[in-house]
């Protein structure tokens, strides 16, 4: 169990964004410390998404030209672990967003209660990597993502439609750290990369477990391969991925193209 030197209490979202509480998250992560997130922290977090300025000193416009994020159009430059991060940044505000959505919602009240639970802790760890990688980058990160709210509305509308939805987003979300990984040169990059993802596949899991009525569903031959390897996707077609489920209003663009040889996603990904 974690002493209490080593557990960080967040009470409001904004707490993150002080240099001083930017240290202690990120040097609680690399050290296996606890981070505590009152509810407090949540009631803004769909504001907080939707609007591009709204965070006190945070600079929407990129800082070092590494991403730009207007509150209309995205462009990341993949030439660089900042901007392979603020690919990750990108998709983890996307899920963050949606499951602070889910838990808002109407339909919420209407899930079993092992699946409120199930939402509650997605919904936790997402905005928590979301704000892992704000803090990390800083002034370099990209802005903050509008989505559509009709969009959102029809996914959290139903228990059906938040776990298919769910399910969507964490397998590609998945995909998408397996895909990007090979780019990223520093090795404490990756090790962080590679935590993250193992808990996104816990998540993907899980949803599917929810979903299932056959007890065979927690993978299948959409997401691994013969070879028992994971399904992954280059940032390129992730993005294509985000587009069409219409939930982001931005255009997210690829300005400079990952260093190093893209390679086909496999296994064929059919459901996300």
């Amino acid at each position: 169990m974690a002493s209490e030197k080593d557990t960080l209490v967040i009470e409001s979202a904004d707490q993150l964004w002080r240099p001083n509480s930017r240290r202690q998250f990120l040097r609680l992560l690399g050290v296996g410390g606890s981070v505590v997130l009152l509810p407090s922290v949540f009631t803004a977090c769909i504001s907080d998404v939707d609007s591009p300025t709204s965070n006190p000193g945070f600079n929407p416009g990129g800082g070092t030209g590494t991403g730009t994020g207007t509150g209309t159009a995205v462009t990341l430059n993949l030439g660089t672990d900042t901007g392979i991060l603020n690919y990750a940044f990108a998709l983890e505000q996307l899920e963050a967003a949606f499951y602070s959505a889910v838990v808002a919602s109407a339909a919420f009240s209407g899930m079993t209660a092992e699946q409120r639970e199930v939402m509650v802790d997605l919904r936790n760890h997402e905005v928590i990597h979301r704000e892992f990688f704000r803090a990390a980058l800083g002034s370099s990160a990209i802005g903050n993502l509008s989505l559509n709210a009709a969009t959102v509305a029809t996914a959290t509308a139903n228990t059906t439609s938040i776990l298919r939805t769910a399910e969507t987003f964490e397998d590609l979300g998945v995909a998408a750290y397996n895909g990007a990984g090979k780019y990223l040169t520093d090795v404490n990059n990756l090790l962080v990369a590679g935590k993250i993802v193992s808990v996104e596949a816990r998540h993907a899991a899980a949803i599917r477990d929810m979903r299932d009525t056959t007890g065979i569903r927690f993978s299948g031959d959409d997401v691994v391969n013969a070879q028992g390897l994971d399904v992954k996707m280059e940032p390129a077609a992730v993005l294509g991925r985000v587009a069409a489920t219409g939930f982001v209003t931005n255009t997210i663009s690829i300005g400079t193209a990952p260093n190093g040889t893209a390679t086909a996603d496999q296994p064929t990904p059919t459901n996300i």
